[in-house]
């Protein structure tokens, strides 16, 4: 049914899964750039349609909505959201034999500007790991959140501007929501501000939230990507709390690694636990494990579950006489 080649692919209609490469037919889980490629022709969600060509410029693809089904050769194609930022998809491809889940990067919990993740049951699982270890286990979301809003509130109270670093796309409309919600106005760089008008285009409400200009506004946080990602710093910024969130923070040492003040563990990915929770609610009788430490592996199967690593495994699931044309790609492993 699939077989993997520098990335997962879909044999029998040759489609490509969040390939980095440019692919004659590719799938977009999300508008994340380590999930996507200028594709001859995508596949993806109405809103990550949006943000792709926000990215790449007008390009061919077509829309894939949530839960409504498509046929694509032999095999049939629904997204479902992942939660993981807006547009952000799972897609289950049933080629009527065989059912096979891939969830891409994802979250159980609620968030505010992505729908929350559906997960349907399946045959085989392609499970992204990102947390596949048991030190990322993360407090409860109202408990990350009533952390970060005591510590911005602090930072506002002494005179000081809060200054979020965020993932352009996905973290940084989640945590502008987050600060809105509870009445702090906010600040965006430009680069996050562009992204930001697409989540309002589709209808995501972000609140009293306004484009960085010409210096800090009091009472106002303002919201950056990482520094590593920052093509231009901001003018006028003098007195600073810096936070970092991201589900690293999970780990003591990632405030100092970052460099900020505080480093809070706001995740958009699914923590150990919940990667456990996915498995569950999908029943799946085969496992295959990516972008993740290969030891979550071991402890699957040390939980008793038929599992195995993306880009090791060696096992057939169709006949050859399935392939596609009858070819068989060289320099691939068959699974």
């Amino acid at each position: 049914m699939f077989h993997y080649d520098r990335g997962l692919k879909l044999t029998a209609i040759d489609l490509a899964i969040d390939v980095r490469r440019r692919q004659p037919r590719g799938f977009i889980s999300h508008a994340h750039a380590d999930h996507m490629a200028r594709h001859e022709f995508a596949y993806c969600t109405p809103e990550t349609a949006k943000l792709y060509h926000h990215k790449f410029g007008n390009r061919p693809l077509r829309e894939l909505p949530y839960r409504e089904p498509v046929e694509l050769g032999s095999m049939r194609l629904t997204t479902y959201p992942a939660g993981h930022c807006l547009g952000s998809a799972m897609l289950l491809a049933d080629d009527g034999t065989t059912s096979l889940l891939y969830t891409g990067d994802f979250k159980l919990d609620e968030s505010a500007t992505a729908r929350t993740a559906e997960l349907p049951r399946a045959e085989i699982l392609v499970i992204e790991s990102t947390f596949g270890d048991p030190a990322y286990r993360l407090p409860p979301r109202d408990e990350v959140i009533g952390r970060l809003l005591e510590l911005v509130y602090q930072a506002l109270a002494e005179g000081a501007t809060p200054i979020v670093e965020a993932y352009v796309l996905g973290k940084s409309q989640e945590v502008t929501r987050i600060l809105t919600l509870a009445g702090i106005p906010v600040l965006q760089h430009p680069l996050i501000y562009e992204v930001s008008q697409i989540y309002r285009a589709c209808g995501v409400d972000l609140g009293d939230m306004h484009r960085y200009a010409d210096g800090p506004l009091a009472g106002h946080a303002v919201v950056v990507p990482p520094r590593m990602q920052q093509t231009y710093p901001l003018r006028g910024l003098k007195k600073t709390v810096t936070f970092a969130v991201t589900g690293w923070a999970a780990h003591a040492a990632t405030r100092f690694r970052l460099g900020v003040d505080h480093a809070i563990p706001l995740s958009d990915h699914a923590d150990y636990d919940d990667l456990f929770e996915a498995i569950e609610r999908v029943q799946p009788r085969e496992i295959y494990c990516t972008h993740g430490p290969a030891s979550f592996v071991d402890r699957l199967r040390e939980a008793g579950l038929n599992a195995h690593p993306l880009d090791r495994g060696r096992q057939w699931l169709v006949p050859q006489a399935k392939l596609a044309d009858g070819a068989q790609p060289a320099n691939q492993s068959r699974m």
